[in-house]
Formats: structure tokens, sequence, C-alpha cells
């Protein structure tokens, strides 16, 4: 079955509340135009109940079904898109592109919203399916864990949800196909900021000195061996440095220096080891050295595991809107994503959806592709009629 037609009779109104969003972007927690544009969408849609305020600027809209309970194992399934946008400037110079100065919606999240709320609108119109579609429209994924926040405010539990489900849309994926793996589909991310204290001194008279510049180089150098030389290579890890501040003169010696990097992983156990490893190197560095460094190590975003189960509805799902040859195994990426706190209480699956040929996320110059509406929408319809089926 190919994209819902009625989906495609309201693409217009879906294209204008994804604009709308993108004109206005918002970070974090602080989405509260975005949020209560979504609420009053929900409550015109006639959901059975709207909740705001959960994860703080969180919305949730419960859509009941219009068949009697049927046999299935499933009585109420959460489907989850992200509201915030980035710090980033637009360079798109579209008509609709962001009005505030150093904010723009870089990732897409404005699409994620404008098509789950297009799916809430027709769920709620034909209520073809037995149980409960619960709307998740969450705050702060772009480094917030606003995921998080809304599982600890009793997400899961208040609502009864039994399986979860995300989409996230995916440049470079053709505009109408998907692509998800059962198992690692996004790494986990931690962070890691590293001070050093050397001992500042004249640039000619090195050796009175403790130089943090060179005792950063041999830490980034060092740091790069334990993906090389400690990560089994059938394994996946990712160390990058990308912060390195010392000094202010060409002729002094810097008393300091900070790095500050990001280290993900695929494998739980290789995010232990990749941990223990960093702080066995700064620990060295520092011995060698006679410098003082102080270590903080965050953990972050956790693995995004897709149930094996779940990937097999989401992809019999996708297959129906997009046909067999559409829906493809992806590899991991190695980027993060919040929906793994979501997967780490319930059973689910996350899925991209394709954005075509455009900037990639992130970037100043992307935008989500408005012809990838009807069919992110049109997916997530079809996950509830099948899994709520009667």
């Amino acid at each position: 079955m190919p994209i819902v037609n009625r989906v495609a009779e309201f693409q217009p109104e879906i294209q204008a509340w994804r604009r709308d969003i993108h004109e206005h972007p918002e970070l974090l927690y602080d989405v509260h135009r975005t949020a209560a544009l979504v609420a009053d969408r929900l409550r015109e849609f006639g959901c059975d109940e709207v909740v705001t305020g959960i994860g703080r600027t969180g919305v949730v809209g419960v859509i009941k079904g219009g068949k009697p309970a049927g046999n299935g194992d499933v009585k109420v399934i959460g489907l989850r898109a992200d509201m915030d946008a980035l710090p980033i400037e637009e360079a798109t110079n579209l008509p609709y592109a962001s009005k505030t100065k150093g904010l723009m919606h870089a990732c897409g999240h404005d699409g994620h919203t404008a098509m789950l709320l297009g799916a809430a609108r027709y769920l709620a119109e034909t209520r073809n399916f037995a149980g409960d579609a619960v709307v998740i429209f969450q705050p702060a994924e772009e480094g917030g864990a606003g995921a998080a926040a809304m599982i600890k405010d009793g997400l899961m539990d208040r609502f009864g949800i039994e399986q979860v489900y995300g989409m996230h849309n995916g440049p470079g994926i053709p505009v109408g196909a998907f692509a998800l793996r059962p198992g690692p589909i996004m790494a986990g991310g931690d962070a890691v900021a590293i001070k050093i204290e050397g001992r500042g001194g004249h640039a000619a008279q090195p050796h009175k000195s403790i130089d943090s510049v060179l005792v950063g180089a041999q830490l980034i150098t060092a740091l790069q061996s334990i993906v090389s030389r400690s990560v089994d290579p059938l394994e996946s890890a990712v160390i990058s440095m990308c912060e390195f501040h010392a000094g202010n003169a060409r002729n002094v010696i810097p008393h300091t220096a900070e790095l500050a990097g990001t280290v993900r992983t695929l494998n739980g156990d290789v995010r232990k080891m990749v941990e223990r490893r960093v702080r066995e190197v700064v620990a060295g560095v520092a011995q060698i050295t006679g410098a003082r460094i102080d270590l903080t190590y965050d953990r972050g975003y956790p693995v995004t595991v897709n149930h094996v189960r779940q990937t097999d509805i989401a992809t019999r799902a996708a297959r129906e809107i997009a046909g067999e040859a559409n829906v493809q195994e992806m590899p991991p990426l190695m980027a993060g994503e919040d929906f793994a706190f979501m997967l780490e209480q319930r059973p689910g699956a996350l899925i991209f959806c394709g954005n075509g040929e455009s900037a990639g996320l992130h970037h100043p110059a992307y935008n989500f592709n408005d012809e990838a509406l009807v069919f992110g929408t049109s997916y997530w319809i079809r996950l509830v009629e099948n899994t709520l089926a009667a």
C-alpha cells in the first residue's frame, strides 16, 4: 500500500506547520512556542487526552482506537518526535528561514514534529485501530536528554506505553525510502574535558617550563592510539578531541591548556574499556610530563539499540508505504540519539526516513525535505494500525 491518500490531501497543512516551526526555532527545553503549537493542534484534532509539561516542556497526546480490543499482545504504543533546534546560524536563504539569529532547525526536528502531528490528525479522525496511540513530542534532544526527563516524569507508566517507536530523517537516503537495522543503530556518546596545568615561562627557555601545549599534543596523539590499538578492529569506536585552548602570545609558554572532545561507541563493553583507557592515558601523560591533568569524563546518551521484533514490525510498516525495495538495512551511525533512553525502558525501534540529497545534519545549509512529509506521516499511521489491529 502506498502513502495514505488522506495524508496526501492535507500535506499542504503539514508543510505549513513544518515551515512555521522552522521559522521559530527554540533550544533545548525552551520550546514553549513549539509545545504550545503542538498542544493546540492536538486539541483541535480531538485527541482524548493532551498533557503538557512532561519533562518540563514535553507534550503527550492520547488517541483511543475505535475498534473493540482484539487478541493482540500490544494495547498501547508510543510514537516520539523531537521539537528542539540547534545554535547554528542558518544559511539557506529560504523564505521561511529562521527568524531568530543564531538558531535554526538544522537536524529536521521541525519535520519530525510536523509528521507526527499529521499522523495524530489522521488517527484521531479515523480511529481504525484497537488500543491507544500515544504521540510524544519531546524537548531537548540536542544534548539536553529530554527523553530521560520525560521518562523521569512518568511517561511510560502514566500512559501505559508497551512499545515505543522513533523516526529521524536521513540525508542521502532517497525521498520515499526508509532505512533501519536491528541491534545498535546509533552510538553512545560521552564527553571528555581535560584541564592541564604545567609551568609557564619564556618561549626561549622551555627547559624551565612544563609546556602545557606539548602536554596537550601528547595527549591527543596518545588518545588516538586507544581506538587503533585497544579496540577490537571488528568493533567500532571514535575519539575526537575537538577543542584545544592554550596561550595568547607567540613567545610565552602557557601555564595552562584545555582540551575537549567526544567518545562514541556501539557496545557497552567497549564503552567501559575506552573510558578506562582514557583515564589511564591521562594519568600516564601526567606522570611522564610532570604536569597536573584533571579529567572530567561524563557519560552521555546510551547506545541506541533497536529491538529485533519491533524492528521487524517497523520494517513491515515501512514496506507497506514505500515498497520492499525501498526499505533497506543500514550500517550503524556513530552519532548519538537520546531516543536510546526510551528504548532502554520499552521495546521499540528507530527508523530513518529519506531526506534526499540534502545538506547534512547540523549543517547551516540543511533543510528538511517537504516531499518526505507524506511518507513519514503515512509510516506512523500504518505502524499504529498494524500494531494495534483488532
